[in-house]
Protein backbone atom coordinates (compact mmCIF):
# COMPACT_ATOMS: atom_id res chain seq x y z
CA UNK A 1 0.00 0.00 0.00
CA UNK A 2 1.53 3.39 -0.98
CA UNK A 3 1.51 6.26 1.72
CA UNK A 4 0.98 9.74 0.73
CA UNK A 5 2.66 11.00 3.70
CA UNK A 6 5.57 13.09 3.42
CA UNK A 7 9.35 10.81 3.32
CA UNK A 8 12.95 11.84 2.37
CA UNK A 9 15.23 9.31 2.58
CA UNK A 10 19.30 9.68 2.79
CA UNK A 11 22.44 6.96 2.74
CA UNK A 12 25.44 8.01 4.19
CA UNK A 13 28.35 6.56 5.38
CA UNK A 14 28.48 7.33 9.15
CA UNK A 15 27.38 5.25 11.33
CA UNK A 16 23.76 4.80 12.83
CA UNK A 17 24.90 5.75 16.19
CA UNK A 18 26.31 9.31 14.70
CA UNK A 19 23.13 9.65 12.61
CA UNK A 20 21.18 8.88 15.39
CA UNK A 21 22.75 11.77 17.39
CA UNK A 22 22.87 13.98 14.59
CA UNK A 23 19.15 13.83 14.43
CA UNK A 24 18.47 14.54 17.99
CA UNK A 25 20.36 17.57 17.74
CA UNK A 26 17.45 19.29 15.92
CA UNK A 27 19.18 22.92 16.63
CA UNK A 28 21.85 21.51 14.65
CA UNK A 29 20.18 21.01 11.07
CA UNK A 30 16.30 22.23 11.52
CA UNK A 31 16.18 25.66 13.73
CA UNK A 32 18.39 27.49 16.43
CA UNK A 33 14.65 28.53 17.14
CA UNK A 34 13.92 25.30 19.68
CA UNK A 35 13.48 25.62 23.29
CA UNK A 36 13.12 22.29 25.60
CA UNK A 37 14.99 18.79 25.17
CA UNK A 38 15.09 16.73 22.14
CA UNK A 39 16.80 13.61 22.56
CA UNK A 40 15.07 11.68 25.52
CA UNK A 41 11.82 9.98 25.69
CA UNK A 42 8.63 12.32 26.95
CA UNK A 43 11.26 15.61 26.15
CA UNK A 44 9.04 18.41 24.94
CA UNK A 45 10.39 21.03 22.87
CA UNK A 46 8.95 24.20 20.71
CA UNK A 47 9.86 25.40 17.56
CA UNK A 48 8.66 28.58 16.53
CA UNK A 49 9.51 31.28 13.52
CA UNK A 50 8.65 34.68 14.04
CA UNK A 51 4.84 34.75 13.96
CA UNK A 52 4.42 32.15 11.23
CA UNK A 53 4.71 29.48 12.74
CA UNK A 54 4.73 27.17 15.56
CA UNK A 55 5.23 24.17 17.45
CA UNK A 56 4.77 21.86 20.16
CA UNK A 57 6.93 18.39 19.84
CA UNK A 58 6.92 15.70 22.06
CA UNK A 59 9.20 12.62 21.63
CA UNK A 60 6.98 9.32 22.33
CA UNK A 61 9.64 6.47 20.69
CA UNK A 62 13.19 6.76 21.05
CA UNK A 63 15.66 3.60 20.03
CA UNK A 64 19.02 4.88 20.43
CA UNK A 65 20.77 4.66 17.09
CA UNK A 66 16.96 3.06 15.25
CA UNK A 67 14.72 5.11 15.45
CA UNK A 68 13.31 8.63 17.34
CA UNK A 69 9.42 9.34 16.72
CA UNK A 70 7.69 12.57 17.82
CA UNK A 71 3.90 13.82 18.49
CA UNK A 72 3.21 17.46 16.88
CA UNK A 73 1.02 18.24 20.16
CA UNK A 74 0.35 21.83 19.11
CA UNK A 75 0.58 24.11 15.88
CA UNK A 76 0.07 27.07 13.68
CA UNK A 77 0.45 28.23 11.07
CA UNK A 78 -0.56 32.20 9.72
CA UNK A 79 -0.19 31.43 6.01
CA UNK A 80 -3.23 28.44 5.81
CA UNK A 81 -6.54 29.03 6.67
CA UNK A 82 -6.52 25.89 9.30
CA UNK A 83 -4.27 27.24 11.43
CA UNK A 84 -3.63 23.93 13.35
CA UNK A 85 -2.51 21.14 10.67
CA UNK A 86 0.12 19.17 12.16
CA UNK A 87 -1.79 19.07 15.33
CA UNK A 88 -1.71 15.03 16.14
CA UNK A 89 0.91 14.01 13.62
CA UNK A 90 3.83 11.87 13.74
CA UNK A 91 7.42 12.67 12.54
CA UNK A 92 9.27 9.20 12.38
CA UNK A 93 12.68 8.73 11.49
CA UNK A 94 13.77 5.53 11.02
CA UNK A 95 17.42 4.05 10.99
CA UNK A 96 19.18 0.79 9.27
CA UNK A 97 21.99 -0.15 7.86
CA UNK A 98 22.24 -1.48 3.79
CA UNK A 99 25.26 -2.32 1.89
CA UNK A 100 28.04 -0.95 4.59
CA UNK A 101 25.94 2.34 4.90
CA UNK A 102 23.48 3.70 7.20
CA UNK A 103 20.33 4.68 5.85
CA UNK A 104 17.75 7.61 7.41
CA UNK A 105 14.93 7.92 6.72
CA UNK A 106 12.45 10.76 7.46
CA UNK A 107 8.79 10.45 7.76
CA UNK A 108 6.23 13.03 8.60
CA UNK A 109 3.47 10.62 9.05
CA UNK A 110 -0.16 12.79 8.32
CA UNK A 111 1.49 15.27 6.43
CA UNK A 112 -0.57 14.56 3.12
CA UNK A 113 -1.07 16.40 -0.48
CA UNK A 114 -4.69 17.29 0.72
CA UNK A 115 -3.26 19.25 3.40
CA UNK A 116 -3.08 23.34 2.64
CA UNK A 117 0.57 23.47 3.85
CA UNK A 118 1.68 20.55 2.04
CA UNK A 119 3.65 22.03 -0.63
CA UNK A 120 5.56 24.57 1.23
CA UNK A 121 6.64 21.91 4.33
CA UNK A 122 7.07 19.16 1.30
CA UNK A 123 9.83 21.84 0.11
CA UNK A 124 11.19 23.02 3.59
CA UNK A 125 11.59 19.22 5.11
CA UNK A 126 12.77 18.18 1.85
CA UNK A 127 15.68 21.01 2.42
CA UNK A 128 16.19 20.76 6.40
CA UNK A 129 16.70 16.86 5.35
CA UNK A 130 18.17 16.33 2.39
CA UNK A 131 20.66 19.52 2.70
CA UNK A 132 20.67 20.59 6.48
CA UNK A 133 20.66 17.21 8.52
CA UNK A 134 22.56 15.05 5.99
CA UNK A 135 25.37 17.89 6.13
CA UNK A 136 24.94 17.93 9.81
CA UNK A 137 25.56 13.51 9.45
CA UNK A 138 28.49 14.14 7.17
CA UNK A 139 30.43 17.20 7.90
CA UNK A 140 29.11 18.24 11.60
CA UNK A 141 27.48 21.17 10.27
CA UNK A 142 24.03 21.27 9.36
CA UNK A 143 22.02 24.83 8.05
CA UNK A 144 18.91 25.34 10.61
CA UNK A 145 17.33 28.40 10.15
CA UNK A 146 18.41 30.96 12.70
CA UNK A 147 17.34 32.80 15.53
CA UNK A 148 16.91 35.69 13.56
CA UNK A 149 15.82 36.46 9.79
CA UNK A 150 16.40 33.12 7.81
CA UNK A 151 16.01 33.89 4.03
CA UNK A 152 15.02 30.36 3.31
CA UNK A 153 12.34 30.39 5.54
CA UNK A 154 10.98 34.16 3.78
CA UNK A 155 11.37 32.96 0.64
CA UNK A 156 8.99 29.55 1.51
CA UNK A 157 6.62 31.41 2.31
CA UNK A 158 6.51 34.44 -0.10
CA UNK A 159 6.37 31.77 -2.89
CA UNK A 160 3.96 29.79 -1.33
CA UNK A 161 1.71 33.03 -1.14
CA UNK A 162 2.49 34.03 -4.55
CA UNK A 163 1.55 30.65 -5.91
CA UNK A 164 -1.72 30.44 -4.38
Amino acid sequence: MKTSDFTATILVDQTPKEVFDAFNNVRGWWSENIEGGTDKLDDEFTYHYQDIHYCKIKLIEVVPDQKVVWLVLDNYFKFTNDKSEWIGTKVIFDISQQNGQTVATFTHEGLVPQYECFEICREAWTNYVKYSLRNLITTGEGQPSGKDHDEFDVQMVEKWRLDQ
